[in-house]
């Protein structure tokens, strides 16, 4: 059934004139015409009663035409879709992250793209680097956020912040009292860290640093989130270092400082593959092009 005639019905009936219909669809009166007689002979059926001087509805065409109203919503919805579709306002992002971007990246690049894109439907996955770059590259993700090491052949990035690595100290620890600490200062002290399972460039970089500045970390509990080294440092089990910005905790238990060390930044990144189509994935892209990279050298808030 061609929806043009459908749609020719629909306006004759609801004016049960020809011109005025005809004006509405923007179509002259022969055209209206053969595609309301058209209709007709699809379905074997008179819809309009012509034997009078004013056009009315057959019992046929009055039964007809609420379904046929339907019809064309249906179908004006359906094409409306899909040019949405085509503009990326429609659809399902993927998106995997790295914890450390659950604190600001993740909240704000979403909360970017949903004020563009309000009706796309967003999965989001805490992901590790790596299964990250393999989900990328096989197509089972749109979007990542993770912190890069080196160019990754396949993968596109663009740097979201450049972030410090901060001490995380138990709130009555000796050192808490500083604004800012040493590295060296934590020589000798137990520490947290991230298993190396879990993130083995940052465990390889925090230990580097730490051999660096003179000293072998003592490694003597480690975990695989950023709240649990939070909430064994709090407890004192030991100290540790971690990638500014840190998740909300009690003060009274635990501290972040800043170091004095002249470190590299560690770098955050949206992260894509450049052969996936997904025109939600553009106006991802587009979104994030708005907003300017976000780079701290010190501190912790």
């Amino acid at each position: 059934m061609d929806t043009r005639h459908v749609r020719a019905f629909v306006a004759v009936a609801d004016e049960l004139h020809m011109g005025r219909a005809a004006e509405r669809l923007a179509v002259n009166q022969p055209t209206l015409s053969r595609q309301v007689a058209a209709l007709e002979r699809e379905l074997g059926v008179p819809l309009f009663d012509r034997s009078r001087r004013r056009l009315a509805l057959t019992p046929a065409g009055a039964e007809f035409v609420e379904g046929a109203r339907g019809l064309v919503r249906r179908a004006e919805t359906l094409v409306d879709c899909a040019r949405r579709a085509q503009r990326g306002e429609l659809g399902v992002l993927r998106v995997g992250f790295v914890q450390s971007a659950t604190f600001r990246a993740l909240p704000r690049l979403l909360a970017g793209f949903r004020e563009v894109c309000p009706d796309v439907e967003v999965r989001v996955t805490a992901m590790t680097t790596l299964s990250q770059k393999a989900a990328l590259r096989d197509g089972s993700l749109d979007a990542g956020l993770f912190r890069p090491f080196f160019d990754e052949p396949g993968i596109a990035t663009r740097t979201l912040s450049r972030d410090p690595l901060v001490a995380a100290l138990p709130a009555g620890h000796p050192l808490a009292v500083r604004d800012r600490i040493a590295l060296a200062d934590l020589a000798g002290e137990e520490f947290v860290c991230y298993s190396r399972e879990s993130g083995p460039s940052v465990y390889d970089r925090i230990v580097g640093h730490c051999l660096a500045a003179g000293f072998t970390p003592r490694i003597t509990q480690d975990a695989l989130d950023v709240q649990t080294i939070v909430a064994l440092v709090a407890a004192g089990v030991g100290v540790s270092l971690l990638i500014a910005p840190t998740p909300h905790s009690d003060e009274r238990a635990v501290v972040f400082r800043p170091l004095t060390d002249d470190l590299p930044l560690w770098e955050l990144a949206l992260a894509w593959s450049p052969a996936n189509r997904s025109k939600v994935l553009a106006r991802l892209l587009d979104t994030v092009s708005i907003y300017p990279e976000d780079s701290r050298d010190a501190g912790v808030e």
